[in-house]
């Protein structure tokens, strides 16, 4: 795709300072910039990057002063940096606007679907699924059967929904998930063998969620688990059976949730975190990356370690812990003086 620096000002609501028909068609670093690339200037430090930039058009602040001559065709906005993640949300619209059914696809008599809608080659859409108006559901998606996905939905390439899950609105689901496999529940037997509990529930993203790659959210042994309205997933995070998890939390890679923890809203998890099963974390809680949760959480602490401490407290105690070689070594030597005397 090719923009002209006027279409790009229009969108904008900026103003040319340069050519106004050249074109672009790839974003680049300022640094980096090349002939047919857009970038742009926000921090002050890279300024003199633009002097020497082989980019056809950079975008800037509307206050900035050019000391130097420059080749770049600019575009003046009130916030360039600002500016820029607008465009780039622009073009991803734009680049994904698919619409239609290819072939081959598999979609059930009962499944129903509404306007808009793309579904990529060899996806398989089981029975009385319900899609919501301008779902893309990329090539190689499994949706089961009872499933629902609302409006506004994406499920990226090779990503499995099991049957009964329900996606909310203008939800994102990336290349690997999956949603609603069993959960892990097994009983022993006197024999030490172990009998799979049936996992009956399902799964229930509300609106808003994104669900980064390869993450798995298990379904619920009886009643659902649930992701609520906002929250955000990184790859690769294993979310156990019966969770919930609170409004606008953010979560980052590699966090496993063990079975029917709850998580407050507007919470923080660092990445390779682990979290016990049936314990409750407050809201507005902060859990630095590694650290290990085994017990409840109240609202608006802030925990690191394994097993985890009071932020504060853990900081301190670290200290100690890294002079512990001088400390032994100071005991040794007091212990051999005392023993020569």
């Amino acid at each position: 795709m090719k923009f002209t620096a006027a279409q790009i000002a229009g969108i904008l609501n900026g103003e040319v300072d340069g050519n106004e028909d050249v074109e672009v068609s790839k974003l680049a670093k300022i640094e980096e910039g090349s002939e047919g690339s857009l970038t742009f200037l926000a921090n002050p430090k890279y300024t003199h990057f633009i002097y020497s930039t082989d980019a056809s058009i950079t975008i800037v602040d509307k206050g900035f002063v050019a000391e130097n001559s420059i080749s770049t065709t600019l575009i003046r906005v009130e916030n360039a940096y600002k500016a820029f993640s607008q465009l780039l949300e622009y073009y991803n619209q734009v680049k994904m606007n698919k619409t239609g059914i290819e072939k081959p696809v598999f979609i059930s008599e009962s499944a129903t679907y509404g306007e808009n809608i793309y579904v990529g080659a060899f996806a398989y859409i089981g029975e009385n699924v319900s899609i919501g108006e301008n779902v893309k559901i990329y090539p190689n998606v499994y949706i089961g059967d009872n499933v629902t996905l609302g409006d506004n939905v994406v499920v990226f390439a090779g990503a499995k929904i099991y049957s009964e899950s329900i996606v909310g609105n203008h939800c994102v689901i990336h290349s690997g998930v999956i949603l609603g496999a069993d959960g892990f529940g097994f009983t022993p037997n006197d024999k030490g063998e172990y009998t799979k509990v049936p996992q009956t529930g399902n799964v229930i993203l509300e609106d808003n969620v994104d669900i980064g790659a390869g993450t798995t959210i298990d379904r619920a042994t009886l009643g659902s688990t649930v992701i609520r309205k906002g929250v955000k997933l990184d790859n690769q995070i294993q979310i156990a059976h019966n969770v919930e998890i609170g409004e606008n939390t953010v979560i980052a890679a590699q966090t496993g949730i063990a079975g029917s923890t709850k998580i407050g809203r507007n919470c923080m998890i660092g990445g390779q975190v682990g979290i016990v099963g049936h314990i409750t974390i407050g809201d507005n809680v902060r859990i630095q990356a590694q650290s290990g949760i085994g017990r409840n959480v109240k609202d608006n602490e802030t925990l690191q370690g394994s097993p985890a401490l009071n932020y504060g407290d853990f900081n301190k105690s670290y200290v100690h812990f890294k002079n512990l070689p001088k400390f032994v070594e100071r005991f040794n030597t007091f212990e051999k003086k005392i023993n020569n005397d």
